[in-house]
């Protein structure tokens, strides 16, 4: 089981070193711009969560915030719009190609760039504020025992006051909806993506996560069993897709 997991994760890590220069575009072109209002929503949710407490952030004269899977940056840039100088903004993911690009960003200068995988993160016990993670909870998903598990590392690495705000496609609930979603992805995901970005195999995969990712309520089930005792979330668009907060 772990060796077929480590291939897998390879594999995953090999589609997105090949679809990083139109990666941002097609997303915003297959989701309408849905996807950016979705990350302005989440970061705006992330920081009313650490704002409340962030006395004791400025009192202790530090702050974290890291974007897990982070990607071409464009969370971790939101993310950058709401820190002052005294909070450390750590972009954190597997992929070089995508790290690079959010590295050319003109907004990353007073960002930290980290190569790791998920699921062993580099940072001390309790030593973050806030975690975030927008669009590749599904990426972390190879069986439900690695997210659950992946999940109890963010737990670990976050402050007591801390808080994770996961940003993710979700199944509607009322049937219709979902069915139309379903078809959706099936037509435009796997076709229209791989046509843009010239992978062929980045977008079936994509494709192929879409639908089978867990409903908003299950997933919360999971954050509870990863050991978050607060969870809490948010439908958008229908709940084609889903915000969660979910605290120690």
């Amino acid at each position: 089981m772990i060796e077929q997991d480590k291939k897998m994760n390879k594999g995953i890590q090999k589609i997105f070193s090949e679809v990083p220069k139109r990666y941002e575009l097609i997303n915003h072109l297959l989701t309408f711009g849905a996807d950016i209002y979705c990350r302005k929503k989440a970061v705006a949710m992330a920081v009313e969560s650490v704002i409340t407490k962030s006395g004791e952030a400025t009192e202790s004269g530090s702050a974290a915030w890291v974007d897990i899977c982070s990607g071409t940056g464009e969370t971790v840039v939101n993310l950058s719009k709401h820190a002052d100088e005294k909070t450390t903004l750590i972009a954190a993911d597997f992929s070089l190609p995508m790290l690079n690009i959010a590295r050319k960003k003109p907004e990353a200068k007073n960002i930290n760039f980290v190569l790791t995988d998920a699921r062993n993160l580099p940072f001390a016990d309790n030593s973050i504020d806030l975690i975030t993670i927008s669009f590749a909870t599904r990426n972390l998903n190879t069986n439900r025992e690695i997210l659950i598990n992946t999940f109890s590392e963010f737990q670990r690495v976050l402050k007591p006051t801390g808080r994770f705000i996961n940003l993710e496609t979700s199944q509607p609930p009322n049937r219709f909806f979902r069915k139309l979603m379903h078809l959706f992805v099936g037509i435009t995901v796997r076709r229209i993506g791989a046509a843009l970005s010239g992978s062929k195999p980045g977008y079936v995969y994509l494709s192929h996560t879409i639908p089978r990712f867990y409903p908003a309520d299950e997933l919360s089930k999971i954050l509870n069993e990863a050991g978050f005792s607060k969870v809490s979330y948010k439908r958008l668009y229908f709940g084609f897709m889903a915000i969660h907060k979910a605290e120690l």
